[in-house]
């Protein structure tokens, strides 16, 4: 079961990630029939969502208590309803504050440039050489060492794949999820900057 077949999976569902192993492994490994197990589970229930507008929303600036770093979020969701809701506020206040802590490059992996992929392969690759740590290893086995490397350059690089510093259980993707299913509406992350003194 690759990591790409679960990330691709997890954009176009919604669906959790053991939620999605767990439809994989039913599937025999099936993209199609795992997506038609996410739906029969109401796991894929941000499928339809996807396809709904957002054109309200909110724009949230944080700034951190000593006064030198700061960031601001456009976070959108379908309705002023939504956009005035306290959970929501919340929730983009979190987005601002993990922007202005973790300092993310991007806001989701499809973001990353394809020299910068290649860039970080190239360094990873030849520091594990001067390990010592491909000798031996089928060029399979290194391309998964390699994409592990990766996974973990994304999650601290890209927004949507960064832990959340207020909950270490969930990333921002998954709080993103979690706000969706709470308010019932298309949420998204649309834009984000941070500012700090000296950067």
């Amino acid at each position: 079961m690759s990591k790409d077949l679960i990330v691709s999976l997890r954009q176009s569902t919604g669906a959790g990630i053991v939620e999605i192993q767990k439809a994989l492994v039913e599937a025999n490994g099936d993209k199609n029939k795992a997506v038609e197990i996410l739906r029969r589970r109401g796991a894929a229930k941000a499928i339809k969502r996807q396809e709904r507008e957002t054109r309200e929303g909110v724009v949230h600036a944080y700034v951190h208590t000593n006064g030198r770093v700061g960031a601001m979020v456009e976070v959108a969701c379908e309705t002023d309803f939504v956009a005035r809701n306290e959970d929501f506020k919340s929730f983009v206040h979190e987005v601002a504050m993990q922007v202005a802590a973790a300092n993310p490059l991007y806001l989701k992996i499809e973001d990353v440039p394809k020299e910068v992929k290649e860039k970080e392969l190239q360094l990873y690759r030849e520091e594990l050489e001067r390990a010592g740590k491909l000798k031996g290893k089928s060029e399979e086995m290194i391309n998964k060492i390699l994409e592990g490397k990766l996974a973990k350059y994304y999650a601290d690089a890209c927004l949507l794949e960064q832990v959340s510093i207020k909950d270490d259980s969930l990333t921002i993707r998954e709080m993103v999820e979690q706000i969706t299913a709470k308010t019932g509406e298309k949420i998204e992350i649309r834009r984000f900057v941070r500012f700090a003194i000296g950067e």
